[in-house]
């Protein structure tokens, strides 16, 4: 592993913002870590960054042990949540500044600073001003600025927090390939799930100080390793006594379930295409819908129970207040911190893993997606 962290506690006047903290990130990988407010994630960052010392603990970059060594000397680029541009700066003498610090001759500041303005996209802006750039455009100059001392590692502290949802989307893809062009190992910091999904090649989730789980974004999706991740990843609902739904008995102590909108099917009763499985389903009632842009969120009341699915825009209107036919295809239910997948018996019965539905493709780790 290129970063390992090993046991590391990190105490801020009482409050625990580390708890035995054990993570390695592989050189060239492009990671988040991925969690709520105040669950931990950006003290990782900042120790790994030499901006905190951990109380206990060890932290390696490729191989070494940084715990005493300053920030200045541990090759790391840093950029800030809010860009720490200097605003009386240029974007060239921005981007130059830490060569500058280092005194490098001013050829060769000239010469890698060019490369990072073409290789960046910011070329013709070299003599603006932060405050004549987009939100984007500053972020694009932190970026470059970072990376102008050919660090060995680069740490990001929600990059695209500042950034309007329109750009944040393309940001987060120059970013991706940026970041794979440059080969360099990258950490970035986010709550945001669709943005940890979109970029990072492997996420860390971290809550109240620990690190739940650690795997590629299908992992933590298809197969959560606690509760806390079950309840956090993707839009579930949360619910008690799931035995209440048709086709699922309560297993011994797992009583509360998390059901997702993926392991859910709303239909209208005359449709032909799910008469066959029209006996495993169980009436609802809509009662919100929203537009998501590519499908309609539709909330259903299924026997007191309010649950959530995804509709295509192609199938045909529905309203507020009216019934469907509803399927839950599994869940994940959970006794303190275990999760299991359960399978809905109704339709095991008439084995309906080999039937298909045509809005549904069953996936290999065991799990629909739309």
């Amino acid at each position: 592993m290129y970063v390992e962290l090993k046991n590391i506690n990190k105490t801020f006047d009482g409050f625990r913002a580390s708890r035995d903290i054990n993570i390695g990130i592989e050189k060239g990988s492009l990671t988040a870590l991925l969690g709520p407010s105040g669950s931990g994630k950006t003290t990782i960052l900042r120790m790994i960054a030499g901006l905190e010392n951990p109380d206990s603990g060890d932290i390696f970059i490729d191989g070494v042990r940084v715990n005493d060594i300053a920030p200045s000397e541990r090759g790391i680029g840093f950029v800030f949540q809010n860009y720490a541009l200097f605003r009386y700066m240029t974007v060239f003498d921005n981007i130059a500044y830490g060569l500058k610090i280092r005194k490098q001759p001013k050829e060769e500041i000239k010469k890698r600073v060019t490369e990072l303005i073409e290789l960046t996209g910011l070329t013709g802006m070299e003599k603006r001003y932060p405050n004549q750039l987009s939100g984007g455009q500053r972020q694009r100059v932190a970026f470059a600025r970072a990376l102008a001392p050919n660090p060995h590692l680069l740490l990001l502290d929600e990059p695209f927090a500042a950034i309007d949802a329109k750009v944040r989307h393309e940001l987060r893809m120059w970013l991706r390939d940026m970041i794979h062009k440059v080969g360099i190992t990258s950490i970035f910091v986010t709550h945001d799930q669709d943005e940890a999904v979109e970029v990072a090649s492997q996420i860390i989730v971290t809550n109240n100080g620990r690190v739940e789980q650690t795997g590629t974004a299908r992992e933590i999706y298809g197969r959560p390793a606690t509760a806390f991740v079950t309840e956090f990843i993707g839009q579930p609902a949360v619910i008690d006594n799931y035995g209440r739904l048709k086709g699922f008995e309560e297993e011994d102590g797992f009583t509360k379930a998390v059901v997702r909108p993926e392991f859910i099917e709303a239909f209208k009763s005359d449709n032909s295409r799910f008469k066959h499985v029209i006996g495993c389903s169980e009436e609802g009632t809509i009662t919100d819908i929203m537009f998501r842009g590519t499908s309609l969120e539709l909330t259903l009341d299924v026997g007191g129970i309010k649950l959530s699915t995804h509709r295509s825009l192609e199938r045909r209107e529905v309203e507020i207040g009216e019934k469907m036919r509803v399927i839950i295809y599994r869940l994940f239910a959970v006794k303190g911190d275990e999760v299991r997948l359960i399978e809905n018996e109704e339709l095991k019965k008439q084995d309906m893993h080999n039937a298909r539905l045509e809005s549904y493709l069953y996936s290999q780790d065991g799990y629909f997606v739309m």
